[in-house]
């Protein structure tokens, strides 16, 4: 897996400080079935909201 993955979501329970993620996993799906065509067809089912 990637070691240096961004986000700038600030309050994702998996943001870490310098805008890293530090999820275990990244979930990520298309809105377009199995196929996207750019990032704005897709999202990250990994996102959880902090408490």
């Amino acid at each position: 897996m990637a070691q240096d993955v961004l986000c700038e979501v600030n309050n994702c329970t998996h943001w870490k400080k310098g805008n890293r993620c530090g999820a275990e996993e990244i979930y990520v799906v298309s809105h377009k079935g199995k196929n996207a065509s750019n990032s704005e067809e897709t999202d990250c089912k990994t996102f959880e909201p902090q408490a």
